[in-house]
């Protein structure tokens, strides 16, 4: 079958999966042990593993042969089945306790850890897995590529990019024909803000491998390069590779979510809900569907959907999202309580490693104290700037009155020339309320209409830069 028809058959599926579904179950099958509001915290098991209480522990058992086909995927660098994620820590952790010199293994157990803190929220692991590279790093500490990608993909996954590209490089210099390396240095370039380096490695990785899960990985690429559209045709190329009839894959359905994604910065609403609906499973699927919902109207719908993502997977991101939606819809009390329920993700992902800065930034920016946010924000743009750190930074300066030092950040997320690739309707909104305070209207009309033209739903309440 041709990556056309591939396509069109993979859409034809999104479209009647979600028509069988019904109005009643589009949201979610249940709600049922949903994340409760109110300031209570659903907390992964520190050794539990999957959410929802252990049951795809329960599912796999002892489960070797899963362990071994998740590192086998996790390898390859496309995502593997929670269970299998679930199996593979179990399985390899079982095995370095008997062979405790096994840097393979150390090394498959870190990347495991690592995954299934990012698929369940359960921050603890992020130590964990970098106890168990370094491990494998020091029993092997030359040409141990294993390690070094392990290392770059939890430095990502921490958004520590500087940390990130250190590794990265490392693990491209000692294995330059496993594309995966270039895969996880481009993560590590995106979130510096640094493009052009994305771009060429990219390049460098399309020549060593060229299948769908390298097309989902250059999808991005092309969105930060302006290129939306060869953006979409990537990663509705991927996602339709991983589609069958039955349904999509647990690749594909994450790939559908990064699908419905780029159709919600598109400013195509229904389309991301059609998308986001397909990634079933995915907690970046329930969230990406509570906002394209809430863009649609559909407000108590896109409530539910969110609570079922933060069920899912705890994130401070997809909280303030939430918050956010209750105080539009004027439930002050409750988006009290979300906020609330933010700090507490924060903090608990900071006592792990894991840096909030930009959600932090955000919620004390409009939701809290400006001066706070400005602070945050400043430390880490003098850690890792780029566009995203600018244009938060800008909107933290406006807020707090500091408009004049606010349109120099906010221009350095949205000029070209100064590194300002990405087209997004939050970047040029931000940039034209501050030109608007600044009494500078020809310049803010043309931003805010840019921002409308981009993602007219963004403009609506439907958007977060968080």
């Amino acid at each position: 079958m041709s990556v056309e028809n591939e396509r069109r058959a993979a859409r034809r599926w999104v479209a009647g999966w979600v028509q069988r579904q019904g109005p009643g179950r589009r949201v979610a099958a249940a709600v049922v042990g949903c994340f409760v509001l109110g300031g209570v915290l659903m907390v992964v098991p520190p050794d539990g593993g999957a959410g929802g209480g252990g049951r795809a522990a329960r599912v796999v058992g002892a489960a070797g042969p899963e362990g071994r086909r998740a590192g086998a995927v996790m390898a390859a660098g496309v995502p593997a089945a929670l269970p299998e994620v679930v199996a593979t820590v179990r399985e390899r952790a079982a095995g370095v306790r008997a062979r405790p010199r096994d840097h393979a293994s150390w090394a498959v157990l870190g990347v495991a850890y690592t995954e299934r803190a990012r698929r369940t929220g359960a921050v603890a692991d992020y130590p964990r897995a970098e106890r168990a590279l370094r491990t494998s790093l020091r029993l092997r500490p030359s040409g141990n590529a294993d390690a070094l990608e392990g290392l770059t993909a939890l430095a990502n996954a921490r958004r520590d990019f500087r940390t990130a590209r250190h590794w990265g490089e490392e693990a491209v210099r000692v294995s330059p024909r496993r594309w995966t390396s270039y895969a996880l240095l481009i993560d590590a370039y995106d979130g510096l803000g640094r493009y052009r380096a994305a771009r060429a490695t990219l390049d460098r990785m399309l020549a060593v491998h060229s299948g769908p899960a390298a097309r989902a990985r250059a999808a991005q690429v092309y969105w930060d390069q302006g290129a939306r559209e060869d953006a979409a045709a990537a990663i509705s190329d991927a996602a339709a590779s991983e589609t069958t009839a039955a349904g999509p894959s647990a690749v594909g359905a994450a790939w559908w979510a990064l699908a419905g994604e780029l159709a919600w910065e598109r400013g195509e609403a229904a389309e991301s809900l059609r998308y986001c609906a397909a990634a079933r499973g995915e907690p970046e699927g329930d969230a990406c569907r509570g906002r394209a919902l809430a863009a649609l109207g559909r407000t108590a719908e896109g409530v539910r959907a969110y609570r079922v993502s933060l069920s899912r997977r705890p994130s401070a991101r997809v909280a303030l999202r939430l918050g956010e939606l209750y105080e539009s819809l004027g439930r002050a009390a409750r988006a009290r309580e979300q906020y609330g329920v933010v700090r507490a993700l924060v903090a608990r992902s900071a006592a792990a490693g894991v840096n909030e800065s930009l959600v932090l930034g955000a919620l004390e920016a409009d939701h809290g104290d400006p001066g706070v946010a400005v602070r945050v924000l400043r430390a880490e743009w003098g850690r890792q700037p780029s566009p995203r750190v600018a244009d938060a930074l800008g909107w933290a300066l406006h807020r707090a009155g500091a408009d004049g030092e606010a349109l120099g950040f906010a221009r350095r997320a949205t000029d070209r020339a100064r590194g300002g690739e990405v087209r997004s309707a939050a970047y040029a909104c931000h940039r034209g309320v501050i030109e608007r305070a600044l009494g500078l209207e020809a310049p803010a009309r043309r931003h805010l209409a840019e921002a409308r033209r981009l993602n007219p739903y963004f403009l609506g309440g439907g958007g977060s830069f968080a």
